[in-house]
């Protein structure tokens, strides 16, 4: 159960930074997708820095138990936020997909945190 902890909250915390990145580089493609959804520019830094604090509390979480549940619960609840702003303007199943998935893995994420 351990290992399968220490993979899902690796993957996820590299599914974190990398999603940070590319809204902290300001990708064009990334900021239309945000305003899209009904993020302003401008809170675009505060969602990576976000993304950023969950993945470093994951990574740190492997040595603190509730620190890692603390940033599992956290991105749980940034990627939930992430599908309810796409339902919310009733995207199709392929733009909603990334958020879906990120969700999952966090949820997964979680539940092994918790049973450690």
């Amino acid at each position: 159960m351990k290992i399968a902890m220490i993979i899902v909250s690796s993957l996820l915390t590299l599914a974190a930074f990398a999603s940070a990145g590319a809204k902290l580089s300001k990708s064009p493609q990334v900021i239309e997708g945000m305003t899209h959804v009904g993020v302003k520019e401008n809170q675009v830094p505060l969602l990576a820095l976000l993304e950023i604090a969950g993945g470093v509390g994951l990574l740190v979480g492997f040595a603190l138990k509730d620190l890692g549940r603390l940033a599992a619960v956290g991105l749980v609840l940034y990627f939930a936020g992430a599908v309810v702003a796409h339902l919310r303007i009733k995207d199709n199943v392929a733009t909603l997909a990334p958020a879906f998935v990120l969700f999952a893995i966090s949820v997964g994420t979680l539940v092994l945190q918790i049973g450690r």
